[in-house]
């Protein structure tokens, strides 16, 4: 079984996820209005996701503004418990799959003490709010190893030693991915041996840095690292922008790149929930959904 799923925006609804909120303006009221705004929105991506067949969503690390920082102090978990307990609610009717990605400034293996510090107070954040959900173990937060620093090997091994500080109902969420630059499928499968941390296999970054395996072969690794508990393995697919800076991702699907990839993951003995980072978001996702139809790819979850 396949399922496709989409980050944080809905394009074709009106709510937005409110991203004007600045630091200098924060007011418990202000505060209290953007959260509800952003929950609002959530529970409306929800039933269109439901009515569209989309059961995977990552959910806006934006959704509770500066929730790890300071001058935030308001326990909206409270202020907010009848809202989050409708959306956990939906969560459980839809069968949707939800998880979360906190931004490139949470890095686990930096030198600097105080970031690492922050970076722990941002992922205790995006923890609370998915336990506030009563989302399950497989609702996972996903981050980056995080930066080389001149010193790979040194990078490596401070990530171990501070994820070992976790307490062990963060451990239990966290889950790595590859990236384009510094980090390769490989380098996460020795941080999983040493850690037993589940590893999301992110496509593009593979085809922009890898050691020369193949995908489909270094997948079958990867899938190993997910215990029954954790659910289905997740890749994230993304394809090249056209003829621009390398890296950037692409407007919409392309069927033909994503053909070649699901030729590589339907060999394996694998269910998997794939994250399309595509910019028109919910746009590719329903035709990525056709598409797995008409290949005679798709179940729907609801009716299994």
């Amino acid at each position: 079984m396949i399922r496709i799923g989409y980050p944080c925006i809905n394009r074709t609804l009106k709510c937005r996820p409110d991203k004007t909120f600045r630091l200098s303006s924060f007011s418990k009221s202000l505060f209290i209005e953007k959260v509800e705004n952003n929950l609002k929105c959530l529970l409306e991506i929800l039933d269109f996701n439901f009515k569209n067949q989309i059961y995977f969503f990552r959910i806006s690390s934006d959704t509770i503004p500066f929730a790890s920082h300071p001058v935030n102090r308001i326990k909206w978990e409270l202020i907010f418990k009848d809202i989050l307990t409708e959306i956990g609610k939906k969560i459980k009717e839809y069968n949707i799959r939800v998880g979360m990605h906190p931004d490139q400034f949470v890095v686990l293996n930096s030198p600097d003490n105080e970031i690492v510090k922050r970076s722990i107070k941002e992922l205790l954040y995006h923890l609370k709010l998915l336990e506030s959900l009563d989302t399950k173990r497989d609702a996972k937060i996903q981050i980056h190893i995080g930066g080389a620093y001149g010193d790979k090997k040194s990078a490596i091994e401070r990530f171990i030693k501070n994820y070992n500080k976790l307490p062990s109902s963060l451990k239990e969420r966290l889950v790595i991915e590859n990236d384009e630059r510094l980090y390769t499928l490989k380098d996460c499968l020795y941080l999983s041996e040493r850690l037993g941390i589940p590893i999301v296999a992110d496509y593009f970054h593979y085809r922009l840095n890898n050691c020369g395996e193949r995908f489909g072969e270094i997948l079958r690794d990867v899938i190993k690292t997910w215990r029954p508990e954790d659910g289905p393995p997740i890749i994230d697919y993304s394809s090249q922008k056209g003829l621009t800076k390398l890296g950037r991702h692409t407007q919409r699907i392309n069927l033909k790149n994503f053909a070649i990839f699901l030729e590589e993951i339907i060999k394996i003995d694998s269910d998997f929930d794939i994250m399309l980072e595509i910019k028109d978001k919910e746009v590719s996702a329903i035709i990525a959904i056709n598409f797995l139809k008409r290949k005679g790819l798709w179940k729907d979850p609801v009716s299994i």
